[in-house]
């Protein structure tokens, strides 16, 4: 046991890569052999991750279990990796999501079937490496590799115009990368290292330091590559065709850990690197998310595809989660942390339902649809507990995230909490009604008549995703406790001459604390 506590973050990474190498060896007939290998790889996964959150000190400031290798000395590159409840939180969400997809892809996916769950292994390893990376050489690297097993996902397994959503997703995010890396030898020059702790030390301490204009240009090369992934609007464009074409494992990845991987970057990288030019973009970076929950709402209500209708959705609810990082105060990050967890669980989860529904009836336009609640009960029941959460009702996940974000939106402006409180309105409005007209009144084609109901493999892994979400919107204390300490890490760095007890209602700037 202490030899994996020890080196537990190495094993996290390279795990589902072992199950890649395992699938390796098995026989491309024996597709049942390779489902339930992905499956094994995957939960096993999970489980370390679990041990991980329940082996995490809540009260330890810092890193925590670390590993510091040299790597490559001339330049300076260490494999140094460690989590704080920020990327723990992180690493167990795409722990749990990623057996999630396997079983979703379970009977749906029938071509080059070996491949398919080789790649989303591959993307596993990719998506962990990202969020335990210390060192902004290894943090990079993770960063593009995990790009190319969801580039074959979209552009291999996907539908429609596959290849043209696959290219449109890797060039947006291909411009964000080479700007984020020219910004990162930009402090390897001024620094010396690539290790992102000795980094913070340094300016912390004084011993080094940017100029205000070099703040703003290298917060500037970071965040374009951080708001492409989120997406911020109005850089979002990418989003609703990846989603569309992707296969429902790539939309549950999709939506569900990568696009944390940008609000992940700001508050790993942006915020504490950059405070002053955080401070100064904070009220243009509010407003901009302010807009993509508002106009995603309003886009969401006039979609006539499921898919479509989802994807949008996230922009809004992703618009949530920027906010509340710059809110810069410590309500709204946490709530912003939360949040990221809330939309990765039901945003996922309702990508996995439209998905069950095209595999039954073969379209996702709202219009074919009509009175499935008569001929689908099971089903229907766990697409309307899912919508709720998503929707932020008390009691599900979603609401302790929004609410904690409105909160701190009022704590920084008024007028930002009230715009924000807004979009929980228009998301009622645009779930609500996709619900009633899909699921509610007659049964309007004979075709959604025998419709089959939820088989039990499906009927477990919803039961599994509800329970997740009843239990984080009535307990959310286990999550919050171990990012607490990572939320304050951020706020003290930006707002380095505020007293502990301001943080919470800590504004944009670090004098204007409301009273």
């Amino acid at each position: 046991m202490n030899f994996l506590m020890r080196d537990s973050l190495t094993i996290l990474i390279f795990l589902p890569l072992a199950g890649v190498v395992a699938m390796g060896f098995t026989s491309r007939k024996a597709e049942r052999a390779i489902r339930w290998t992905s499956l094994i790889f995957s939960l096993a996964e999970f489980a370390f991750a679990l041990l991980l959150f329940f082996k995490f000190s809540p009260d330890q400031p810092g890193m925590q279990f670390p590993e510091h290798i040299p790597w490559i000395t001339s330049p300076l590159i260490s494999y140094h990796i460690g989590v704080d409840g920020l990327s723990l939180l992180l690493v167990l969400l795409t722990a749990f999501l990623t057996p999630v997809a396997i079983l979703a892809s379970w009977t749906s996916i029938n071509d080059r079937v070996k491949e398919f769950f080789m790649v989303l292994l591959a993307l596993e390893c990719g998506m962990i490496g990202v969020f335990v990376s210390l060192d902004l050489f290894l943090f990079f690297i993770f960063w593009e590799a995990m790009l190319i097993p969801m580039y074959f996902l979209i552009g291999v397994w996907g539908h429609g115009r596959k290849v043209y959503a696959a290219v449109k997703f890797i060039l947006y995010t291909m411009v964000g990368s080479a700007l984020m890396l020219v910004a990162i030898l930009y402090l390897y020059h001024v620094t010396g290292t690539f290790d992102l702790t000795v980094i913070l030390r340094d300016f912390q301490g004084g011993s080094k330091a940017l100029s205000g204009t070099a703040q703003v240009w290298l917060f500037l090369a970071f965040f374009l590559a951080f708001a492409i992934k989120v997406p911020i609007f109005p850089l979002h464009t990418w989003l609703p065709d990846a989603h569309t074409e992707a296969p429902t494992a790539g939309s549950i990845i999709l939506a569900g850990v990568l696009l944390k991987m940008g609000t992940y970057g700001l508050l790993r990288f942006c915020l504490p690197l950059f405070p002053q030019a955080a401070r100064h973009f904070a009220p243009f970076i509010s407003v901009l998310a302010l807009i993509g929950i508002v106009y995603g709402a309003l886009v969401s209500m006039v979609q006539p595809d499921l898919k479509r209708l989802v994807a949008y959705s996230s922009v809004a609810h992703m618009g949530f989660v920027v906010l509340g990082i710059f809110t810069l105060n410590l309500i709204g990050t946490e709530g912003a942390i939360y949040q990221m967890l809330n939309h990765g669980v039901s945003t996922g989860a309702l990508f996995l339902l439209v998905g069950m529904l095209y595999d039954r009836r073969h379209t996702r336009l709202i219009g074919d649809f009509g009175g499935l609640a008569n001929s689908i009960p099971a089903f229907s029941t766990f697409f309307v507990i899912v919508a709720l959460s998503s929707m932020g009702l008390p009691l599900l996940n979603g609401f302790v995230g929004e609410f904690l974000i409105i909160l701190g939106a009022f704590h920084a402006n008024a007028v930002y909490g009230a715009i924000a409180a807004s979009g929980v309105i228009l998301a009622a409005v645009y779930l609500l009604w996709m619900v009633q007209r899909v699921f509610y009144g007659n049964v309007t084609d004979e075709r959604n008549r025998g419709l089959r109901d939820c088989s039990g493999r499906e009927r477990f892994l919803l039961a599994v995703i509800v329970a997740v979400i009843v239990f984080m919107g009535v307990y959310p204390k286990p999550f919050l406790r171990r990012m607490d300490w990572a939320a304050q890490t951020v706020v003290r760095t930006v707002h380095p001459s505020l007293p502990p007890h301001a943080l919470r209602r800590a504004a944009h700037h670090p004098l204007e604390v409301k009273r």
